[in-house]
């Protein structure tokens, strides 16, 4: 009865019916809407005109913010990917080696930054880098480092570096938590196997934990890639973009664009660039970590040290 019930396709399209429609009405329509507004020149209210891709090519070829945050979200990625993860990776190895005490205290201290609001973060850290009463610049003064104290966010020199150790510092509780679960699921026999055969400490994590984790991995690299696009609340609270748009991510340009400078058709082509890029942008990741994924299973397949 229940077999034939379900083998009816009116009921399977009754069923699927409302999932399709809210993906529509919350996903397709709006992005609909927002590729149809930045073909015009609409200001937000009022009357509008069709440009075309005037807008699109003023973003391309003459609008270097938007370079500028496009490169800061590769640059946040970069320093993501490949200093974050390293070393999530290798603090959760070391908890997982330690007594389950120590470790479950451990893990709770390196979450605890995830756990907070944005907004308490963006202002516990606004307060540190402040030049005035910041702790930051007090230590380095009260070691001898003067010299070394600055304005952090509003130095040129300084300032998108500021703003990533404040994004990594708050999502390094994720990696870890990722990378230990990860972890914990490895079978001991392996690395038993491993060292019985001869491997090292390093060798058998380069060369059989590694290549059995890199689901784990490319997960969190996927995710880091799709974080690292659409940073919006910790950069628009602690810089707004500034100084001199050093610190602008495409998010921030965009909601700029169109709800304060009053180009809506203009921020919407923005909108459809960044998702044009972030899908792309990820797919791309994807398919070279399943391509990455494949070989290292086979080199840990072959065991050799």
């Amino acid at each position: 009865m229940v077999r034939s019930l379900f083998g009816d396709r009116r009921v399977a399209a009754a069923l699927v019916l409302p999932g399709v429609a809210i993906l529509i009405f919350s996903l397709v329509v709006p992005i609909g809407f927002s590729v149809y507004f930045s073909l015009t020149d609409w200001a937000g209210f009022g009357k509008f005109h069709l440009i075309g891709l005037r807008n699109y090519r003023d973003i391309l070829t003459a609008d270097p913010i938007f370079w500028r945050s496009l490169w800061n979200a590769l640059l946040l990625m970069l320093v993501t990917i490949f200093i974050q993860n390293p070393a999530a990776f290798a603090l959760a190895a070391v908890l997982a080696h330690l007594s389950e005490r120590v470790s479950r205290f451990l893990r709770t201290v390196y979450f605890i930054p995830a756990l907070l609001s944005v907004v308490i973060i963006a202002k516990l850290w606004v307060s540190i880098y402040n030049p005035t009463y910041g702790i930051l610049d007090k230590l380095l003064s009260a070691l001898g480092l003067k010299s070394l104290a600055l304005s952090w966010l509003s130095d040129p020199r300084t300032a998108i570096w500021a703003v990533i150790w404040i994004i990594i510092w708050q999502g390094f509780g994720w990696a870890l938590l990722f990378y230990y679960s990860g972890l914990m699921t490895v079978p001991k026999d392996i690395e038993e196997a491993a060292l019985v055969d001869g491997a090292t400490w390093l060798q058998t994590y380069t060369r059989v934990i590694v290549p059995y984790l890199f689901p784990v991995i490319s997960a969190v690299i996927v995710i880091d890639v799709i974080s690292c696009m659409k940073q919006m609340e910790m950069i628009f609270l602690s810089t707004e973009g500034g100084p001199g748009q050093l610190t602008q991510f495409i998010a921030v340009y965009l909601y700029q664009k169109a709800f304060v400078a009053s180009e809506y058709g203009y921020g919407n082509a923005l909108s459809v660039l960044f998702v044009l890029i972030s899908v792309g942008l990820t797919l791309f990741v994807q398919r070279l970590l399943r391509g990455d994924g494949a070989a290292g299973a086979e080199r840990a397949g072959r065991r050799r040290w």
